[in-house]
């Protein structure tokens, strides 16, 4: 009596299709909520950039503006709004090439997002900035204006860039589709 011993081959790893609006997010109607928290999210990116580069007078007045010589990260860490244990990390860092890196991230966040191309990078560095902006504020002494010590908007602005990623929220009203099927997209999906 003989024997056959089948081989069978062994799976491939091959990347994930890459998620559409449809798979996540299955109405019209939630894609079109997703949408509009990306162009309002995107939006206050861009504004922030904005209003520190050309001191519009909302949170910068003019003779503060980036382009009249105003240092929109520097006034920042070197304010009073800055405290708790982390405070002398960031009042050592604040230097001019954080002022551009923080503009720089500002204008790409809120660009790429409004847009919706490269949302999962856009996520990261933006959620980055506004954990830091968090940690910079330390909202957790009691004698902070801060009304609740663990979510303020920093942590929601995270939260929503995470869920407009996740989401692909830029599909919709946005540049997304097109952004992914560019050639150098796909071969880089952390592009996407």
């Amino acid at each position: 009596m003989s024997t056959t011993i089948r081989q069978t081959a062994a799976p491939t790893a091959t990347a994930p299709p890459l998620a559409t609006e449809e798979s996540i997010v299955a109405t019209k109607a939630a894609r079109r909520s997703l949408a509009v928290l990306r162009l309002a999210t995107g939006f206050i990116f861009l504004w922030a950039f904005l209003d520190k580069t050309f001191g519009l007078g909302f949170s910068t007045p003019t003779e503060r503006a980036w382009i009249n010589g105003g240092t929109p990260a520097q006034g920042f860490l070197n304010s009073e709004a800055v405290s708790g244990p982390l405070q002398p990390f960031f009042t050592a860092i604040a230097t001019p090439a954080v002022d551009a890196l923080f503009m720089l991230g500002m204008i790409a966040v809120g660009l790429a997002v409004m847009l919706g191309v490269g949302i999962r990078i856009s996520a990261v560095a933006g959620s980055l900035i506004m954990v830091f902006m968090y940690l910079a504020e330390w909202p957790f002494a009691a004698n902070l204006a801060s009304t609740n010590p663990i979510v303020d908007y920093h942590i929601i602005y995270a939260l929503a860039l995470i869920t407009i990623a996740y989401t692909s929220a830029g599909d919709t009203w946005g540049l997304g589709r097109t952004w992914k099927s560019l050639t150098f997209v796909r071969k880089h999906s952390w592009l996407v």
